[in-house]
């Protein structure tokens, strides 16, 4: 006796062991809950988020165009040379030079360039005869270049920048079509794991139906109102029903695992296995009226598929404006500004020596070049035109033909796009009504098969019928029951197709694109 209380105690010992294993549970979901976490957890939408961040970034690259840049830039050098002569120096001709410079660079809006420079530099050398030794030179530098034709203008100047929003608001529509498709794969295969669930109660009832009728069989066997040939027919059938449990089981767990993927349930918590998804809904039966120009209007004004076709009309013909623009000359306007300043340490030389050493000096620094760059002691500018006509012009000929047909290209595919999305439309608000038809006329074909079922089930007790015609009425109530489910679940995937080409998913199950991004 003791053996049994030892065995479930080691069991329990090993378990607090055991490294920690998936646990597996049934999870019961809603049609809002499933769509959720769809949005959520969906690899195909975490994929499709990631292309407006994307294209984002590309936008602040184009940006980047117009931001400053800055150079520094710091030279330094110095020389050893043999004197040839005694006017240079006395042994060792040696100088040394040291340079700073500082660039600032502005793009323009209008296709032009702004630069402003200031360097300075110094130079120190043993060398006779200099007059200023060191020297110290300063230049401030404005510099102003623009074409006047060709790369002339601000749409032109900015092409990259409205390129970039423009694909970056077609990655946002091409998200929007992504999350459509995804909510209505949800339903799709939500509703589809509902039908295999009831078809399976239906076979489960229709089986258990066969099982009363062949209890009733036997029993009436051994009174001997039934001959014993009679019990095989409901035993064939009891062994059919059986079988087509079976189906029925494994079509329930493929649509759970239709649905699991979607959703991606193990992204949400990875130490579960939800085993099973229990559906805590039924399709609705409810009539909706449309409209087909209104539904057509309404998928022009919102269908996100649409609204990208039409950036990308318009980044065609951004492409080919330029591609115009490219075929004019070039007239470039370049004017520069510049102050210099000089600066050093002035040698005085004895007027009857002027080859000797120097016999005074009066100072001077750097502060001397600057105070003359900024006070422009010194004034200087010039003026620039250049006009040139590019003989090989092949190539830009060539690009503005193939911007041409790119636009031709966009326009008819807009316009290809328009009437899809109307035989579109058009199908789905058929498939609407045919459904809603289909459904009216299954409902009356389910209750003419229970009463059937009713009435031979009475004639089977008065022996105005045989059992075969029983059991053949009682598949014909399942196949009617089942057909009357998927029929009611056609319907509402109709209406969910329409929604979805109509353009307005999202809008209907209160979806924002915010939250996705922030999800």
């Amino acid at each position: 006796m003791w053996k049994k209380p030892l065995g479930i105690l080691l069991i329990f010992t090993l378990a607090a062991f055991l490294p920690a294993q998936q646990q597996e549970s049934s999870i019961n979901l809603s049609l809002e809950d499933c769509i959720v976490k769809a949005m959520k957890y969906n690899l195909g939408v975490a994929i499709e988020v990631l292309t407006p961040e994307n294209r984002q970034y590309a936008l602040g690259v184009a940006n980047e165009k117009f931001l400053p840049s800055f150079a520094i830039n710091f030279y330094l050098r110095d020389e050893q040379q043999a004197s040839y002569s005694f006017l240079d120096a006395a042994d060792t001709l040696l100088t040394q030079q040291n340079q700073y410079a500082i660039d600032v660079a502005q793009q323009i809006p209008f296709g032009g360039n702004f630069t402003l420079s200031l360097n300075t530099s110094k130079y120190d050398t043993n060398r006779t005869g200099i007059t200023i030794n060191p020297s110290y030179r300063a230049t401030l530098r404005f510099d102003f270049t623009q074409p006047l034709l060709r790369n002339f203008g601000y749409n032109l100047s900015r092409r990259e920048i409205i390129v970039a929003k423009n694909n970056l608001q077609m990655s946002d529509k091409d998200l929007q079509r992504t999350l459509q498709d995804t909510v209505y794969s949800v339903e799709e295969a939500y509703w589809r794991l509902v039908a295999s669930i009831e078809n399976l109660k239906v076979r489960q009832q229709s089986l258990k139906l066969a099982q009363d009728f062949l209890e009733r069989q036997r029993r009436a066997v051994e009174i001997g109102t039934e001959a014993p040939i009679e019990i095989l027919s409901a035993q064939s059938e009891v062994a059919t029903r059986e079988a087509d449990i079976l189906a029925a089981e494994a079509e329930v767990k493929n649509s759970e695992d239709n649905l699991k993927l979607i959703l991606n349930l193990t992204a949400e918590d990875p130490n579960t296995e939800f085993s099973s998804i229990i559906p805590q809904e039924m399709p609705e039966f409810e009539k909706k009226e449309i409209n087909l120009d209104q539904a057509f209007a309404t998928a022009i004004q919102r269908r996100p598929d649409l609204e990208s076709t039409r950036i990308g009309l318009k980044n065609s013909e951004i492409n080919l404006d330029f591609a115009k623009n490219q075929q004019l000359p070039g007239l470039n306007l370049s004017a520069s500004y510049w102050s210099p300043g000089v600066s050093g340490t002035q040698l005085i030389y004895d007027r009857d020596n002027p080859w000797g050493p120097p016999i005074g000096e009066i100072p001077g620094g750097r502060e001397g070049a600057f105070e003359d760059v900024f006070g422009f002691a010194y004034r200087n500018w010039s003026v620039r035109l250049t006009l040139d006509f590019p003989l090989n012009s092949i190539v830009s000929r060539a690009s503005l033909a193939q911007a041409r047909v790119d636009l031709q290209q966009a326009t008819l595919r807009l316009k290809q796009q328009e009437q899809n999305i109307y035989l579109e439309i058009k199908q789905a608000v058929r498939a609407v009504d045919t459904n809603y038809r289909r459904v009216e006329a299954y409902k009356v074909a389910r209750e003419l098969r229970q009463r059937q079922l009713s009435a031979e089930e009475e004639k089977l007790k008065v022996g105005l019928t045989t059992p075969y015609f029983v059991l053949q009425y009682q598949r014909d109530l399942a196949t009617a029951q089942t057909t009357e489910l998927q029929a009611i679940i056609d319907y509402n995937l109709s209406l969910a197709n329409l929604s979805r080409a109509m353009g307005i998913s999202l809008e209907e199950k209160n979806i924002s694109m915010v939250d996705v991004y922030n999800k």
